[in-house]
């Protein structure tokens, strides 16, 4: 098989392709494509467990706990005992956290349509589609 025709290969070719894309056009936020991830998480809902996070965005708790580190020294996020359980912690959006959310929704949305502006309408409905039953396996 030629490595062109191996799903593994043109998968993570074009994930790093778009990663590239989007790190570069985060990065005056000071937000990297996996803290977008962290964020819409607790945009949608916040005050969630690292681990209802974790699964999420399909990462390890640990992977999500140095994500955290990171996010929390940067101001965006804080850590919060949880009230109903002392020994579990919540995920809490900081003001700075908060006031993320409708610039890098815009860069994120610009982004998407730049990857996908090479496919019509159809394509990418397409794409999405095949993308999804194929995570779900």
């Amino acid at each position: 098989m030629r490595l062109d025709d191996c799903i593994n290969f043109l998968l993570s070719k074009t994930q790093q392709i778009v990663f590239q894309q989007f790190k570069a056009s985060l990065a005056k936020y000071d937000v990297t494509p996996v803290q977008y991830g962290v964020l819409k998480c607790l945009w949608c809902q916040d005050g969630q467990n690292p681990s209802q996070i974790a699964g999420s965005l399909f990462l390890d708790t640990s992977t999500v706990t140095g994500i955290l580190d990171r996010m929390e020294n940067k101001g965006m996020i804080k850590r919060i005992a949880d009230p109903k359980d002392r020994r579990s912690i919540k995920v809490v959006l900081t003001e700075q956290g908060r006031q993320l959310e409708e610039p890098v929704t815009k860069v994120i949305d610009e982004e998407n349509k730049k990857v996908l502006c090479a496919l019509n309408e159809e394509e990418r409905v397409k794409l999405m589609e095949y993308l999804n039953r194929i995570s779900s396996i």
